[in-house]
Parts: C-alpha cells; sequence; structure tokens
C-alpha cells in the first residue's frame, strides 16, 4: 500500500503533457522516488511502534475468535492474552534499546527518536510489562475473565510510547488521547463494583475536562502562533523581541493552559483530588498499573514542551511549578498522615513524590531533569514492590487483599520476610539513607540548589521528615501492634516472589553501584536539553 501511492504519481508523470521535456519529466520521478525513500526511512524509525500495534491487533482478533468459538468450548483468555501482552511489550522495550535509528525527527516533524525517548520508551515498557506480570494470579482470584485487559494495558502503553515521542501539539493530543480512553475503562474494568464504575466516571469526567484545557491552551498557540509544531514554535519565541507582543502573550495564556492540562495528568496540587478516589475504587492491578506508568510519559513531553519550547518562558512557567511542587508536598504529607485504607495513603504517597519530582523540573537544567529521569525509576521500583506486597497479602480464609493499615498488624508473625522486604520498600519510600529513595531526592535537592531555588529545598526536606511518619507507622504496626483477630496469610506466588526480590535488592544495592542508571539517565538530559 505504502508504493502504490507513489507509484500513481510516477505513472502521473508519464503521462505529463509532451510541453514537458524528458528531463523535466526524469527530474520530477527522482522527486517522487525520494519522496517514498524519505517516507520508507520515516516508517523504518518506528518499526517498534508497528510491532507494537500489529500484536495488539492480532491478540484482539485471537481473543475475539475464540473467546466467542463454540467449537472450542468458549474458553476463558484472560490469562493467555495476558502473557502474550507481556511478552508484546518486553519485545517491543528490545527493539527501542537496539533500534540503529538514535536522532531523527520523522513524518514532518509530527514525532521524534533520540535517547532521551529512547530511555523513556524502555521504562515504560517493561514498568508497563511488570504491572501485567503482577496481576495473573488477581485476574483467576477475582474471576475477571475478560481478556480485554492485557489488551487495554498494551493499548495505553502503546499511546504513552507515542507521547513520549510527540514533537507536534497534535500528535502530543492525540497520543494523550489514545492513553486515556484506555485508562478509563481500566478503572471501571470490575463490572460488578459499584466502586470501580465510580473510579472509572470520576476518572473519564475529570480526565475529559484536562484534556479540553489542554486542547483550548494548544488552539490558543497555533491561533497566535499559525504553528503546532516543537521546534518551529521555539524559533519562533526565541527571535520574538518583545514579550509584550500581542503574539507572544497569546501563546503564553496557551502555555498556562498546557500546563494546567498536563498537572493534571501528573498528580499535582491543586489538580489531585480526583487521584485518592480513583486509585481506591479502581482495581488494585489497575491501581498498580496508574501508580507505575501513565505519569512517567506525560512528565516526558511535559519537560520536551517546557524546556525546548517555551524556555523563553522560564521566567513565568517555573513560577507556576514552584507553587505546585510546594503545594504538592505539603498537601499530601498532612493528607497522608489521616488516612486509614492503605490504597488511599499510596495516593497521597504518589502526590508527595511527583511534588518532589516538579522540584526539579522547576530548576530547568540538564541537572534537574536527570534528577527527575532518576528519581522517575527508583520511584517506580518502590512502587511496584509496594502494589505487589498488596497483591500478595491474602488472607487464607476470606481470599481478600489488605485494605486498611490496621491489616498489617499480623504481618511479621505470620511471614518475617515479606515485612522485612515491606519495611525497606517503605524506609526507602520516606528516603532514609542509603536506600535508594534517598538518593532520588538527594538528586533533586542538588538540582535546585544549584539555581539558588533554597526556600523550596527547605520545604522538601521539611516535607520529607514529617512524611517519614506515616511511613513508619506502617513499620509500627507489622513489627509492634498487637493482633486483635487472627489472620493467617496465604503463600506468596513464585512470580511475586522474584518482583519483590528484584525490587528489594534493587532499592538496596542501588548505591554500590548506581553508575549504569546515572549515565543513561544523563545522556537523555543532555539529549533533551542541548
Amino acid at each position: 500500500m505504502k508504493y502504490c501511492g507513489f507509484m500513481y504519481w510516477i505513472r502521473y508523470y508519464d503521462d505529463l503533457p509532451r510541453t514537458y521535456t524528458r528531463e523535466v519529466v526524469l527530474s520530477k520521478k527522482k522527486k517522487a522516488i525520494s519522496m517514498a525513500l524519505m517516507f520508507l526511512n520515516d516508517f523504518k524509525a518506528v518499526i517498534p511502534e508497528m510491532f507494537c500495534v500489529t500484536s495488539i491487533l492480532g491478540l484482539l482478533v485471537y481473543g475475539v475468535v475464540y473467546s466467542t468459538s463454540s467449537s472450542y468450548g468458549y474458553p476463558i483468555l484472560s490469562r493467555n492474552v495476558t502473557w502474550l501482552s507481556i511478552l508484546t511489550l518486553v519485545i517491543t522495550a528490545l527493539l527501542v534499546a537496539n533500534h540503529s535509528y538514535q536522532d531523527a525527527a520523522i513524518f514532518q516533524n509530527t514525532l521524534i527518536v533520540d535517547h532521551f525517548t529512547q530511555f523513556v520508551k524502555v521504562v515504560v515498557l517493561l514498568s508497563a510489562a511488570a504491572a501485567l506480570l503482577v496481576s495473573l494470579d488477581y485476574l483467576r482470584l477475582q474471576q475477571i475473565n475478560s481478556f480485554e485487559y492485557g489488551i487495554l494495558i498494551s493499548l495505553a502503553t502503546l499511546g504513552m510510547i507515542l507521547l513520549v515521542s510527540s514533537y507536534d501539539l497534535i500528535s502530543m493530543y492525540l497520543a494523550i488521547e489514545l492513553q486515556s480512553l484506555c485508562l478509563y475503562v481500566l478503572a471501571a474494568l470490575k463490572r460488578n463494583s459499584e466502586f470501580s464504575t465510580e473510579a472509572g466516571l470520576k476518572y473519564f469526567i475529570l480526565g475529559a475536562f484536562s484534556s479540553g484545557i489542554l486542547l483550548f491552551g494548544s488552539s490558543l498557540v497555533y491561533g497566535f502562533t499559525g504553528m503546532t509544531n516543537f521546534e518551529d514554535l521555539a524559533k519562533l519565541f526565541t527571535a520574538s523581541n518583545s514579550i509584550e507582543s500581542i503574539q507572544t502573550a497569546g501563546a503564553l495564556i496557551g502555555l498556562l493552559l498546557i500546563a494546567v492540562g498536563l498537572l493534571f495528568k501528573v498528580y499535582a496540587v491543586p489538580f489531585h483530588v480526583w487521584v485518592p478516589d480513583v486509585y481506591e475504587g479502581s482495581p488494585t492491578i489497575v491501581t498498580t498499573y496508574f501508580a507505575i506508568t501513565p505519569s512517567l510519559s506525560v512528565l516526558a513531553v511535559f519537560l520536551r514542551l517546557f524546556l525546548s519550547t517555551f524556555y523563553d518562558f522560564l521566567d513565568y512557567w517555573q513560577q507556576i511549578l514552584v507553587f505546585c511542587s510546594i503545594a504538592s508536598m505539603i498537601v499530601a504529607t498532612f493528607a497522608a498522615l489521616s488516612q486509614k485504607k492503605i490504597k488511599r495513603l499510596l495516593a497521597y504517597s504518589a502526590i508527595g513524590h511527583s511534588g518532589y519530582m516538579l522540584i526539579g523540573f522547576a530548576s530547568g537544567t540538564p541537572d534537574g531533569v536527570q534528577a527527575i529521569l532518576l528519581y522517575s525509576v527508583i520511584y517506580i521500583m518502590m512502587t511496584l514492590g509496594m502494589f505487589t506486597f498488596l497483591l500478595a497479602t491474602r488472607d487464607l480464609f476470606k481470599s481478600e487483599q489488605i485494605k486498611y493499615l490496621s491489616d498489617m498488624n499480623v504481618l511479621f508473625r505470620t511471614n518475617p520476610v515479606l515485612a522485612l522486604s515491606v519495611a525497606l520498600i517503605l524506609f526507602s519510600l520516606a528516603g532514609i539513607p542509603p536506600l535508594a529513595g534517598f538518593i532520588g531526592k538527594l538528586y533533586v535537592f542538588f538540582a535546585a540548589i544549584k539555581v539558588s531555588m533554597y526556600f523550596i529545598v527547605l520545604v522538601g526536606v521539611i516535607t520529607s521528615v514529617i512524611g517519614t511518619v506515616y511511613y513508619l507507622r506502617l513499620i509500627q504496626i507489622m513489627y509492634f501492634d498487637k493482633a486483635k483477630t487472627l489472620v493467617t496469610y496465604q503463600p506468596i506466588d513464585k512470580i511475586k516472589s522474584i518482583v519483590l526480590a528484584v525490587t528489594c535488592f534493587f532499592l538496596v544495592f542501588f548505591i554500590f553501584y548506581p553508575s549504569p542508571l546515572m549515565i543513561m539517565t544523563h545522556k537523555a538530559a543532555l539529549y533533551l536539553c542541548l
């Protein structure tokens, strides 16, 4: 199909009027062939995405055909499709990591491929595969027989990797919508639960509202500049001599609306009100995916748009990010102190950690970008370990996961190794040295100190110290509280044991050999900021 269009034009040039000389016709043929080769190279640059799309469509056909087949006895394919989705995401990550295209703007500058996108894509794909991996047992126990779960996760992840590569306001919005539409359905995956339905509805309404704000801001930028490409906008604003011009002032209003729309997606205060309800109401496997994957992709395009395109407006958007960062740290810290449900506690913890990431963003330097990427990877590992624990810990008789903080009061007596693993994860979330969480916060604070942002660092240190209270309270409940009722937990399956072991190993021993991750994040940050 790709060549048919170009062959049509070549035949068209054969039928040109005789007034054209042979040289003119040949030159036009060469131009058509060069266009064909140009787009051929563009398609080569998106081979990982094309493989992911093809695999998802194949899985969808496989699920629809076989799950409705009477000759096969209407088989339940949720586990099969989930395993195949994991394989798809892992192979896509390998294709991205070993791709020969390292620096290219493709499809008329709507997408970009560089070391920054490569690093973020690999992290997003592997974290999504890990979220699917720890959800296998939950699907069986909760009798969620919908094979669409793995496909929706894969489609949402496809939207995320396209969002990371976005180099145009239009492609950015379309990728966000592809991601968001899948997440709305995932939040309401448990159809027989009113809490899941409520979470999906809240997520849909507020997500659609934030997308509308984002689209309105993008339309203002286009209306006042006539451009949507990130690079073209950067050249225009760099060449603009006065910030007082109507064109630049209108684009600035659009910039503020775009910032609001993206801050909704990264859980920043005051755009955070939906997060605790969605975390609590969604099935735990969906909450796991929400916690470890989507915010990184949005943060990546947020960084590219503001540090590459709108860097000349640093004095304006830096104030917004500083305010949202301080508000996120303070609100999340004090709100988490009063929580009794563990998923709501982790929701406020996510809001607080987004505030720490915004510290590095507000610095507007390559060191800040490196600190954000480093912090994101460490946070993904900590959150993956925590939610793996939630999915693994079930009452032997009721087969229910932990819901309240008080449900953990017998964990040390029934499973001391698991209690120790959870304690290490909680210490890392609190930022206790020498664990990996402490290193992530340290680099974020150093990036802000280098640009003399001392007040935000002071707030970050104070809220980090206060935040240790609700993490240490969980450890105190596990180790020292007396059991009110006798609870016996089921043994942890092999997959979750391996995931917990890997996360704990990373958090404990990262300080002894941080060089590989440091080098990769530094390289990605330089490619973004240069």
